[in-house]
């Protein structure tokens, strides 16, 4: 499979994570290092580790996007097409939670810590939601509540958000591009 193949296939199986990554360019935030994984147009997964041993067994996560500043880890994105279960939401929240370290071969398998202050964005996609569900609702409960537990004791995640996007995507883009400014500035 060559490139073309790999870009086509991410963008009909992973529209939303490609949108996202059209908003995070390297251009607007040439102080930061952006990473994509592969469903947003990047060329690797992103591991996040336990412990500064990589393997199997400290692999506790992959993330869609990463952004380090002053080769930590500021920013964590996790892009969530199908799966919008309070379960799935929580289960990627904690596992990165619980990850201290980004170890890769595109870095040198060198170990790039958390940073002081690490910010976790989750982005939802309601859009193929049944009309007055109660899902939208449920994830802002999520947000407030995982809001309330952090910072969790020996995690640098202090900041967390969720966004819900659904057929008006287009200012939900809107939200999370101010947002990102706003974080990284």
């Amino acid at each position: 499979m060559d490139n073309k193949d790999v870009e086509r296939k991410t963008e009909t199986n992973h529209p939303l994570h490609k949108q996202i990554a059209n908003i995070i360019q390297y251009e607007k935030y040439p102080s930061y290092k952006i990473i994509k994984s592969r469903e947003c147009g990047g060329d690797q997964n992103i591991p996040l580790f336990c412990s500064k041993e990589k393997g199997n067994g400290t692999e506790y996560c992959n993330v869609d996007l990463l952004i380090l500043k002053d080769d930590k880890v500021k920013i964590l994105i996790e892009i969530e097409e199908s799966d919008i279960k309070p379960i799935q939401i929580c289960g990627k929240f904690l596992a990165s939670a619980l990850s201290s370290y980004y170890i890769h071969k595109s870095e040198n398998n060198e170990i790039i810590e958390m940073g002081d202050s690490v910010t976790l964005i989750q982005i939802i996609d309601a859009s193929k939601l049944k009309e007055n569900t109660s899902k939208v609702e449920q994830c802002i409960n999520l947000e407030k509540s995982i809001q309330n537990i952090i910072p969790i004791k020996e995690s640098n995640i202090d900041e967390y958000k969720l966004f819900v996007l659904n057929d008006s995507q287009d200012i939900g883009l809107n939200e999370i591009d101010i947002y990102l400014k706003e974080a990284l500035n």
